[in-house]
């Protein structure tokens, strides 16, 4: 059984009046490894001023992540409860919800409540086991809701799962209570009969988004929205993006003593290598090096100036169907209409499971277009002999970070490795590791989400068990004299190791560098002048 706090909150406690119902404690933090451990985390945590309070609902733990507005009336309020409970009749019907309704229904109906979920949270274990973050904890108020208000609703069924009433506090709460799990399913995989806790995390976003019009506005507005009507997440639109591509291959020219020339729009290329925008924005050095290691290497390739064609980002993948379908679509369309003959994604952890196991759902079979991913590219790349390399140029501690999405859900864990093995003589693993990773904390649209006080709860709660565990990949050798590499092949994961470096200081501190693993290929290639890893942080 997993530690509990004295006196904890329970199920039925989530509509209670409380102008808070669990805050954040800083003093219960899960500890951090030397010299962290005597940071102060009150330094990283802000309040809600009490004016912002009166604006926008965080009585769940006293942080907001959506700024959801209260009620104006009682009008109000009671339209927003009838659409919820409309929407969870949706949710569980299979004319509506006929993608998910099996794993749904079984995870409402079998779990057995034995808490082995609990302490493979690592949101739960980072806070100090608040009870609000353990993963039955919300399912526990779905699974009461449903049989109270779902189809079919059984007063006996309610009676025995337990009453929880349906207020203002109640829908509040646990529509914020949805943002605070990274659906990263490591609950899933500890299960012993497999109830999917991430998957009703996502299954409670999705009502609140399609009935209410409730979502993350970083994950819609300026992220599906933005990428459908624009071109991408980022807001560039294609004549932006391929001006900062060509100033990328400008880059890469020079430094490798060679003409890099990206190919755009090339009909019946071998490739359409698709890559998280957010690279081209924040990390070029990334595409830079994908350009790089396919001229090297002779393989046909493209990239898409269409709209979204040359962004995989799929946020849909965290809070809607609809949206995710419709860039799904998108994606598929632009490489049918190109004639290649597949589809690479690039290091984006969400845009791989968005594209592959979650889009064959929905895709006929004309645009069930091959689709892979580029680290199973990048190991035949560098297992086939067609670039040569020299390790000692990475001869530097590692470690690998694994994007939840890639490797537990997609069980795509050993081509990196293999690649690590070859061209990073100090790899070593982080423990655990592989489908037992933990999220980088950034997971299910976190790492772009920074509104009011939610980014002092991503630092300091949801990404403190992963800190923890890259910082102790480099035990005894954290000193900043010593340069080290945290590989990250996920540009969402980048995105929350970016913040979470700032906010701890973690590059000044121990003059650790992350990014991703084509770089660290790029860095070793013979041909390659020597030094093209550039030891700075973004």
């Amino acid at each position: 059984m997993a530690q509990a706090r004295i006196n904890p909150i329970r199920v039925k406690d989530i509509g209670k009046p409380a102008e808070v119902l669990s805050p954040v404690n800083l003093q219960e933090l899960a500890p951090l490894p030397p010299p962290f451990d005597k940071d102060d985390p009150a330094k990283l945590w802000k309040e809600l001023a009490a004016e912002r309070r009166q604006e926008v609902e965080a009585s769940l733990d006293g942080v907001s992540a959506l700024s959801l507005k209260r009620p104006s009336s009682p009008e109000e309020e009671k339209k927003l409860l009838e659409g919820f409970v409309a929407g969870l009749k949706k949710l569980l019907s299979t004319e509506n919800n006929w993608t998910f309704l099996q794993p749904l229904t079984l995870s409402l109906e079998h779990c057995t409540h034995c808490q082995t979920c609990a302490e493979a949270c690592p949101i739960f274990v980072g806070s100090g086991r608040n009870e609000i973050y353990r993963p039955s904890y919300r399912a526990d108020v779905l699974r009461r809701l449903a049989a109270r208000y779902g189809n079919g609703a059984n007063p006996l069924k309610a009676a025995l799962t337990g009453s929880v009433d349906l207020n203002w506090n109640t829908f509040a709460r646990l529509a914020e209570l949805a943002h605070r799990c990274t659906l990263c399913r490591r609950c899933t995989q500890a299960c012993p009969i497999g109830v999917d806790n991430g998957l009703i995390s996502h299954e409670l976003r999705k009502l609140f988004s399609q009935e209410l019009g409730i979502a993350a506005q970083e994950c819609h507005r300026t992220g599906s929205m933005q990428q459908l009507k624009v071109g991408s997440s980022t807001g560039m639109p294609p004549a932006v993006v391929k001006d900062n591509i060509e100033f990328i291959d400008e880059e890469m020219s020079e430094k490798v003593g060679f003409k890099i020339e990206t190919p755009w729009d090339k009909a019946g290329a071998d490739v359409l290598l698709i890559h998280n925008a957010g690279e081209i924005l924040s990390w070029p050095e990334n595409p830079g090096a994908f350009a790089i290691m396919l001229e090297m290497a002779g393989i046909s390739w493209t990239l898409s100036s269409d709209i979204a064609g040359y962004d995989a980002v799929n946020y849909g993948l965290w809070y809607d169907d609809f949206q995710l379908a419709r860039v799904a679509l998108k994606h598929a369309e632009i490489a049918k209409k190109l004639g290649v003959k597949k589809v690479v994604i690039g290091e984006c952890g969400h845009a791989h499971k968005a594209l592959t196991v979650i889009a064959d759902r929905i895709f006929s079979q004309e645009y069930n277009i091959p689709r892979e991913s580029c680290l199973t590219l990048m190991e035949d790349i560098v297992m086939s002999g067609r670039l040569k390399f020299l390790p000692e140029r990475n001869d530097f501690p590692v470690t690998l970070h694994d994007p939840c999405n890639m490797v537990r859900a997609m069980g795509i864990v050993m081509p990196q490795r293999r690649i690590l093995h070859k061209i990073a003589p100090r790899f070593r693993e982080m423990t655990p590791h592989g489908v037992e990773n933990y999220c980088c904390g950034g997971g299910s649209g976190f790492a772009i989400m920074n509104p009011n006080n939610f980014a002092s709860w991503k630092y300091l709660v949801a990404g403190r068990v992963k800190l923890k565990q890259i910082l102790d990949a480099f035990e005894g050798e954290l000193d900043p004299s010593i340069p080290k590499y945290l590989c990250a092949p996920c540009s969402n994961c980048k995105g929350q190791f970016r913040d979470l470096f700032r906010a701890y200081n973690v590059f000044e501190r121990t003059n650790l560098l992350y990014g991703g693993l084509v770089e660290l290929i790029v860095n070793a290639t013979e041909g390659v002048p020597e030094g093209f890893l550039e030891w700075e942080f973004h």
